[in-house]
């Protein structure tokens, strides 16, 4: 808390403490629900290859631009790369091929046929360029040009914040799956602390920031936070 409060005193960052975690989660499933991109920062750093919901970037994975949208607006990489979904381990079995858990977003699993779209021959004779434009599932965000995805299973013991607010993203929306990548750009480590977290904030274009119980709006940021030079630390190609 208090390296926050630091971090926030240091950029003049207008932040909403909000105790309730409850009601955060809650406004913060609103907010993705909406359509907006959220980086989420709680507890302790991860370790290994996966952001596993302490340093990760969120998203609705049901909609069709977010994909393209993560990729250019966020992480400044190609449009076609693919992110994985964070799933509730409950309802893992509904929408994946998934054999026992993943918490660790190690195994890939074909999205179940019940969400996938089909296809005639006109799409197999379209170069591998032309399919990767294709929407191939009702998850389109997080379903490969194979059908695959890299599953990672959400349960409470492991990481309860995270299980919370994917909770609250289902109740909201009837889907107990987010859209997570790592909460870095391109080229860059992800972000260890509070102020590598708002730099990366304000340097892409995210929507929504929460660090522990403080959450973050874009929009509430002034106008002399926005007009500086974010971006020096995001070169962009």
């Amino acid at each position: 808390g208090k390296e926050v409060e630091r971090m926030n005193r240091k950029f003049g960052a207008r932040a909403e403490h909000m105790d309730d975690f409850d009601k955060l989660c809650e406004k913060a499933a609103d907010l993705l629900a909406d359509g907006k991109i959220l980086g989420w920062f709680q507890g302790r750093m991860e370790y290994g290859p996966r952001a596993l919901g302490n340093r990760s970037i969120l998203a609705d994975p049901t909609r069709r631009d977010m994909q393209q949208k993560l990729n250019l607006s966020i992480k400044y990489r190609e449009s076609f790369r693919p992110f994985a979904p964070s799933v509730l381990k409950e309802d893992a079995l509904q929408y994946f091929e998934l054999e026992g858990e993943s918490p660790y977003m190690l195994l890939t699993s074909q999205v179940k046929a019940s969400s996938k779209f089909s296809f005639d021959e006109s799409y197999y004779a379209l170069d591998m360029k032309e399919r990767l434009q294709v929407t191939k599932s009702d998850l389109p965000a997080i379903t490969h040009v194979d059908g695959s995805a890299r599953v990672q299973t959400v349960d409470g013991d492991r990481n309860p914040e995270y299980y919370q607010l994917l909770k609250a993203f289902k109740a909201k929306t009837g889907l107990g799956m987010l859209v997570n990548t790592s909460f870095n750009v391109r080229g860059e480590p992800i972000v260890c602390t509070p102020e590598d977290a708002f730099r990366c904030f304000m340097a892409t274009e995210m929507d929504v920031l929460v660090i522990g119980n403080y959450l973050y709006l874009k929009t509430d940021q002034i106008e002399e936070l926005s007009g500086r030079d974010w971006e020096r630390k995001y070169k962009k190609d």
